[in-house]
């Protein structure tokens, strides 16, 4: 523990608050004039009650040292009235009310100081970070020494603390108030605010806050984290961070081009500096200076985008998009995630959007998260919207998407929020619209996507009511000639899971993929082999594929298991563009209106197939009755057409198959025909006598409207579409 000291860093930056000559607390430096600590601890230097509510005056003075920079300078700083937020018992800083003693966890607990005079020389302002799970954290006792120190642990984040085991140290009083040092990562992630200790009668805890004795051993610590400092304190001054080594040449590099003229630098340097609060550098300005303050504070980099974007729209006309669309703009948005990669909004534009989230209810955290990265396979834990949107703006979109997944979950409480009824929604797409245009997304592509959102929101909420059964989805990867495979296994529920549970990457035959199939119904969604709906994922080279014969032996007990007889299988293709994306919607929506097409010999040239499916642009249920070595050139055109539905026979291509699979789906909702489909299987399967049944070798491909392919689609686009 006592190598905490050689965290230089933090010593730079810690202070003790001192009340009738003795520490009483401890404080962080967060600017040359600016402490940062807890409320209840200016209380107690000040002589009052502890967690009394009343702001103190301009005049109170607390005393204040700097143990590792000058021990013997004396300090003075009072209390900044807009930056007082008293212990409170409910969220709500209207009205505060004292929390009852040794109740935990309470809400505010803040105070910012103003120095009298600059910090010593020497000093600098403690760098922060977002905490995270799983890192170690060092608090530091008021007095400076080195012994009394602990070590701490993350267990779990939720607003508006910390909660931390203690793995070695003794708590004491003198830790509140004080920083929490993050030794990997060299940064402050929170302030200590209370201990919860072990009490008589064994094994009852019982909260005592600030209010421990000393030298009690805690069972817990608390600490306020830098998204609660912040919601707490909008007013505060942008942090530091810790100094990035990424990136920093090429965005000078970047930026020397976009900013040419020393007009253009002087103006964007006064702006960043007004916003960050720091002192301009007038004629010493230049862009190695300017990227530096802009690399040095929590979210400088999204503000010095923003003040970028809105001059060079101010300089020159870019078109309809602003300096949305122009490389040179795509360009400093991608080096900027080289730079800050978890950072995209400036600190206005997070607050903003955390106080219209504070509002909405219709969404929950975790199921947007689910929605949004269907395909992480971590998603991390969020205890409101605020945190979920923060999670989502750490990930890059998927190559092709135009929309970032911060923006999507934004576009996906506002449908859900204008649906219950909340005139809130409007503000949220007013933000988006925004924000957008700062992040290289035109509004043509806000607006498409918010559509189809909308769309299949609508979709679900008229959906026929009774849960449906989950699906198991399988990415079939065959090795030529196709007859051996890898595969990936994911499972999709109603409740918003969609997450992988298998993978094979070494080859193995048919049976062995049957085998793991069965294996997810039996273990992970528990659903019985006749009402699971099982869907293969692969390309239209390997439509063809004769999944519905795959066979695996069982025993006395359940009989084999056959996955194309006894589940509703289905193709689906994965390949999707945004062309066929747009065409599948067209059709989609024609769907109850518009003819079966008939696609056989007299069509089966890909060029005259062409012709027929722009012929008949709303047809969405296409029956394929061509000769073998003609179906997969047809079902690539019914593909790159945007095709709903595509049925057809394997073997048989005469004019007999062909009027029997119309027949079939001629009076079938397009959304009953894999049951219909497998249904026919099962009576061809019943009738071993009737070999021209038409349910032998007969084949479906049909993307529904929850069409989810996997990440190793070949076209990514499709990644974030329903």
């Amino acid at each position: 523990m006592n190598d905490a000291l050689a965290d230089v860093p933090l010593h730079r930056a810690f202070v003790t608050v001192l009340g009738r000559d003795r520490p009483v607390g401890a404080a962080v430096l967060l600017a040359p004039r600016l402490v940062l600590t807890c409320a209840h601890v200016v209380n107690s230097a000040l002589g009052r009650d502890r967690f009394g509510t009343a702001p103190p005056h301009r005049g109170d003075r607390v005393e204040l040292r700097m143990p590792h920079i000058d021990r013997e300078r004396p300090l003075v700083g009072r209390v900044v009235p807009e930056s007082w937020r008293p212990p409170r018992s409910r969220s709500e800083a209207g009205r505060p009310a004292p929390p009852a003693t040794g109740s935990l966890p309470y809400y505010g607990d803040l105070a910012v100081l103003e120095l009298d005079t600059d910090a010593p020389p020497g000093a600098e302002p403690a760098p922060f970070l977002p905490h995270r799970d799983g890192c170690e954290v060092v608090a530091q006792w008021a007095s400076g020494h080195a012994l009394p120190t602990l070590r701490a642990m993350p267990r779990v984040s939720a607003h508006p603390w910390i909660a931390l085991d203690v793995l070695g140290g003794r708590v004491a009083d003198g830790f509140s108030g004080g920083p929490l040092w993050d030794r990997e990562r060299q940064g402050v992630v929170g302030l200590v605010v209370a201990s919860h200790e072990h009490r008589d009668p064994p094994g009852r805890p019982a909260p005592t806050g600030p209010h421990a004795d000393r030298g009690a051993p805690p069972a817990a610590l608390y600490a306020i984290g830098l998204h609660s400092i912040e919601a707490e304190l909008p007013d505060l001054p942008p942090v530091a961070v810790p100094a990035a080594a990424r990136g920093g040449q090429q965005l000078i590099g970047v930026l020397e081009q976009l900013l040419p003229s020393r007009q253009s630098l002087l103006a964007c340097e006064e702006q960043l500096c007004a916003r960050l609060r720091r002192r301009p550098a007038g004629p010493a300005a230049d862009v190695e200076r300017l990227v530096g303050l802009a690399m040095g504070v929590r979210r400088g980099v999204p503000e010095l985008l923003d003040i970028v974007h809105d001059h060079l729209a101010e300089q020159r006309s870019d078109g309809p998009n602003g300096p949305a669309g122009t490389p040179g703009w795509q360009r400093v948005l991608g080096i900027a995630r080289v730079v800050s990669p978890r950072e995209r909004l400036s600190l206005a534009r997070r607050r903003s959007l955390t106080a219209l989230l504070a509002q909405c209810r219709a969404v929950d955290p975790a199921a947007l998260l689910r929605t949004v990265l269907p395909y992480a396979h971590d998603t991390p834990t969020a205890v409101d919207l605020a945190d979920a949107t923060e999670a989502l703006e750490g990930y890059d979109p998927p190559p092709g998407q135009p929309m970032p997944p911060l923006l999507q979950g934004v576009v996906h409480i506002g449908v859900h929020e204008r649906a219950a009824g909340n005139e809130l929604a409007d503000d949220l797409d007013a933000w988006v619209h925004r924000t957008a245009p700062r992040l290289g997304v035109a509004p043509a592509a806000v607006d498409q996507f918010r559509a189809d959102t909308l769309a299949l929101h609508s979709a679900r909420a008229a959906a026929p009511g009774g849960p449906r059964p989950p699906r198991v989805q399988v990415e079939l990867l065959p090795v030529p000639p196709g007859q051996l495979f890898t595969y990936q296994i994911w499972v999709c529920d109603e409740d918003g899971r969609h997450e992988i549970v298998l993978t094979q990457d070494t080859e193995v035959p048919s049976h062995q993929v049957a085998k793991a199939i069965r294996q997810v119904l039996r273990t992970e969604v528990r659903e019985h082999r006749d009402t699971a709906l099982l869907e293969f994922f692969v390309s239209p080279a390997w439509l063809r594929l004769d999944v519905d014969t795959w066979e695996l032996p069982g025993d006395a007990e359940d009989g084999g298991f056959y996955p194309g007889i006894t589940c509703h299988v289905v193709l689906r293709s994965s390949e999707r563009t945004r062309e066929t994306y747009a065409a599948w919607k067209r059709r989609s929506s024609a769907l109850p209106h518009a003819p079966r097409l008939l696609i056989d010999g007299r069509y089966a040239e890909p060029a005259v197939a062409r012709a027929r499916l722009e012929v008949c642009p709303e047809a969405g249920i296409v029956v394929v009755g061509c000769h073998q070595r003609h179906q997969g050139h047809v079902l690539r055109q019914c593909i790159e057409a945007g095709v709903h539905t595509v049925l057809w026979h394997r073997e048989s291509h005469d004019g007999r198959a062909s009027t029997d699979l119309l027949a079939l789906v001629e009076s079938a909702d397009p959304t009953q025909i894999p049951e219909v489909v497998r249904l026919e299987r099962a009576k061809a399967i019943a009738e071993p006598d009737r070999t021209d049944h038409h349910g032998h070798r007969l084949s479906l491909l049909h993307d529904g409207p929850d069409h989810r392919p996997p990440p190793l689609a070949p076209d990514p686009w499709v990644l974030g579409r329903p």
